[in-house]
């Protein structure tokens, strides 16, 4: 069975069809959303993140909750999460071999996203 989820966003002027697979972050830019693929593509979108936000949890449903919404500039796949560096303010996102994307996102968001992590991992953690 094909498990591959599709994100369509359609405006008067433009179509998108874009696998969720491959969405690595939404990057707000102002009253435009601009989307980062894992092969590097970046398009922009007329509309703003938290309308983004919306989309993604009325049209994926439970497949959204891949997604989280960092900061107020960000909503990026938790599946790319590679390394939060807290003093810095940068979260990496990577595939682990073929991309890295840089953020800079506000320490208080760094920590959630650390804790939600950890929190997840805790049970295979070494005591």
């Amino acid at each position: 069975m094909n498990m591959t989820k599709y994100l369509y966003l359609n405006s008067r002027d433009e179509f998108f069809r874009v696998d969720i697979s491959k969405i690595v972050c939404f990057e707000s830019d102002g009253n435009y959303t601009d989307i980062v693929l894992a092969n590097k593509i970046k398009a922009s979108v007329s509309m703003n993140l938290a309308q983004m936000h919306t989309i993604l949890n009325e049209n994926l449903k439970d497949r959204s909750a891949v997604f989280a919404r960092i900061g107020k500039r960000h909503i990026i796949n938790l599946n790319y999460v590679y390394h939060i560096a807290v003093p810095r303010q940068e979260l990496v996102l990577s595939d682990g071999g073929n991309f890295e994307y840089r953020v800079k996102v506000s320490k208080e968001a760094l920590k959630k996203l650390k804790e939600m992590h950890v929190s997840g991992l805790a049970p295979n953690l070494p005591a």
